[in-house]
């Protein structure tokens, strides 16, 4: 395994970058993952909406099977464990496109237990250095709605096409180092997920987005404290926030402040991060089976 190269200078001396992600890939089924109602992409909104998406009362969620399927061959398709024995959990959290008030998730007993993708680090020589990357775990989940701001002057729209959409979240170990590994592991593993059939990969639709996790350190010191940006919907967006970030942290370091554990948000335009709150640590889910 060759080690990456890639360093930031400050002015204290070449910084470390540690990279993490965990990938939201949206499975390809015809039903969500606990309702009968309809996945296309691009319908008019709130037309794909069943009555347990729209969480009437005494409604009960059916798991959809292909979905499950489809996990599981992802998990295979990396060599993971498949785990016999997975449950779903509870995540309550009160958002406006989640009209249950809490999201069907797994948090204890995911379907889909470690694995690895290995990456090259040179494209130009496919069989030439390469990195294994470790996955975690993969575990299933219902995605929310979307809101929208930019409708009305007043008032903000809300879609529940996406409400109950079965997701699979792919999350790595933090054993990436530079924005060229990151870039690497994200295009190999939309390549396993198009090839298996289990999610299209298509980042503009947003059936598949990345949250990335980078933290710096001094090269050897212990992890730093890390930043998550939240749904970021290119590679190319993947790589330049992680750039952006890196460089903020070690500026912010440098400067004798300190790095604070916080949910970010990736500016396209600018092609900067910036503070949404703080980090999820602070909440209580009260995950319950």
């Amino acid at each position: 395994m060759t080690e990456s190269t890639y360093r930031i200078q400050g002015a204290t001396g070449e910084w470390e970058v540690v990279i993490g992600l965990e990938v939201h890939a949206q499975v390809t089924s015809q039903a969500k993952l606990f309702s009968g109602a309809a996945t296309a992409f691009g319908a008019e909104p709130n037309t794909q909406v069943s009555l347990i998406d729209a969480a009437m009362p005494g409604m009960l969620p059916v798991p959809n099977r292909e979905c499950i399927r489809q996990a599981v061959r992802t998990g295979m398709a990396i060599d993971a464990q498949i785990n016999r024995w997975s449950r779903f959990d509870r995540k309550n959290y009160f958002y406006a496109d989640l009209p249950q008030g809490y999201q069907i998730s797994q948090l204890y007993h995911p379907l889909v237990g470690e694995g690895a993708i290995e990456i090259s680090l040179d494209e130009k020589d496919p069989e030439g250095s390469v990195k294994s990357i470790g996955v975690e775990r993969i575990h299933v989940e219902q995605d929310a709605g979307k809101l929208m701001h930019d409708q009305h002057p007043t008032r903000s729209y809300v879609d529940l096409n996406r409400s109950g959409v079965a997701l699979m979240e792919i999350v790595s170990r933090p054993d990436m180092r530079s924005p060229a590994e990151a870039g690497a592991y994200l295009r190999k593993l939309r390549a396993i997920l198009r090839y298996v059939g289990s999610c299209d990969g298509n980042m503009e639709e947003g059936s598949m987005r990345a949250d990335v996790n980078v933290s710096v350190r001094k090269p050897g010191d212990e992890f730093g404290t890390r930043t998550e940006t939240k749904n970021v919907n290119s590679v190319r967006f993947v790589m330049a926030a992680i750039e952006y970030e890196a460089k903020r942290q070690v500026s912010v370091l440098e400067d004798g402040g300190k790095i604070v554990q916080e949910t970010r948000l990736f500016n396209v335009e600018s092609g900067t991060t910036r503070s949404m709150r703080s980090k999820e640590d602070a909440h209580d889910y009260r995950y319950f089976p």
